[in-house]
């Protein structure tokens, strides 16, 4: 009966264990450097990236508006220190980024 019990719970917790690498998306935000500042739950020297989600829900325009600082890069949303820009970002990983992030 234990191990039907064991099994069951394995079985349901699996998706939760996957790793985050399997996250294409996640990939990307790698890839470009992202993750050294900012992580998906947690504030590293930037938001998370939940926290950039919730405030922008309702805002209309996020993603391009999003694009816009990711690309060129800004200061002050978020405190004084500065993001940098992101020209050698291909613009189509960006706005993908940009939806995962909005998404999470």
């Amino acid at each position: 009966m234990k191990f039907y019990l064991l099994i069951a719970l394995t079985l349901l917790t699996a998706p939760m264990l996957a790793h985050a690498d399997d996250d294409p998306m996640l990939k990307v935000a790698q890839e470009n450097a992202c993750m050294t500042c900012h992580a998906v739950d947690q504030k590293i020297i930037g938001p998370a990236f939940r926290t950039v989600a919730a405030r922008f829900r309702n805002t209309p325009d996020a993603a391009n508006y999003l694009f816009t600082r990711l690309q060129d890069g800004s200061v002050g949303d978020w405190g004084q220190i500065p993001m940098p820009p992101n020209p050698q970002a291909d613009p189509a990983d960006l706005h993908r980024l940009v939806q995962w992030v909005l998404a999470q």
